[in-house]
């Protein structure tokens, strides 16, 4: 009986400093993603708080700009783009709008004088990753799902920023890291790592956000700067930004906008 017991005692002792330490590192993971949702709770507020999460829609006026391997590619495009959540995008291109493109649910389609046709799959394949993993979605849904997960990954420099620094973690195992001004605590960058459908590699995908002004009551970038791979493919010049307008009610019609452009 004592030999047993003494047996019981030293797995107890044995296991112990086991226990303790997963007891520790759970509480430091429970600690550390409240720090997160706190920085993110901070940004959302910057960015407009419960007007910003209740936003009907968006219309952004500017000029983009394509560049390859850092180098400008062509000249600058005006460009409309107008948002809905969650799922209603509307592109038009060029002074007189004669190219629209429309990203709606999971289809994509373009008008031009020519008539409608559905985009190339690997255009909107390249849009919908990215709607899907906007700051507006994780935000809009990831944050919501118990599920994901939520690390505070310290402070990092941002385009000579300080920034806070977050990753979410979703539950389809789906990664975004968001850096967000310390002082501001508005979204100065956002990353997400996707593998190529073909070759199997991993690509980075990030946006970086600059020059904010005050539109609407909402803090909105005017620069926008698109990378893939750490190399800048795009550039947005903002002119105006509108929120909540009232559009007309065949303004996310394919059909309307043809016939539009077909006058």
């Amino acid at each position: 009986m004592r030999r047993v017991l003494a047996v019981g005692l030293a797995v107890v002792m044995l296991a112990w400093p086991h226990a303790t330490q997963t007891q520790t590192t759970d509480e430091a993971s429970v600690k550390n993603a409240k720090q997160a949702r706190a920085v993110l709770d901070l940004m959302v507020q910057a960015l407009g708080g419960q007007a910003w999460l209740n936003m009907k829609n968006q219309e952004r006026q500017g000029m983009v700009a394509a560049f390859f391997h850092g180098k400008p590619d062509t000249g600058t495009t005006e460009i409309f783009e107008f948002h809905q959540w969650p799922d209603h995008d509307r592109i038009e291109l060029t002074k007189h709008r004669h190219v629209v493109q429309f990203y709606v649910g999971r289809t994509g389609e373009e008008v031009t004088y020519r008539g409608k046709t559905p985009l190339p799959q690997d255009i909107v394949d390249d849009y919908l990753r990215r709607r899907d993993h906007s700051i507006e979605t994780v935000v809009k849904t990831w944050m919501n799902d118990p599920k994901t997960i939520l690390v505070y990954e310290g402070q990092r420099l941002a385009e000579r920023h300080l920034a806070d620094q977050v990753t979410l973690i979703s539950a389809a195992n789906e990664a975004v890291t968001i850096q967000m001004d310390t002082q501001t605590h508005l979204p100065l960058r956002r990353t997400f790592e996707w593998r190529d459908p073909l070759y199997k590699d991993k690509n980075t995908d990030a946006e970086e956000y600059d020059d904010y002004h005050l539109m609407d009551g909402f803090p909105t970038p005017f620069t926008i700067s698109r990378y893939k791979n750490d190399d800048e493919i795009r550039q947005y010049y903002l002119v105006h930004v509108k929120y909540n307008q009232d559009l007309p009610a065949d303004f996310w019609s394919v059909d309307a906008a043809e016939r539009r452009i077909k006058k």
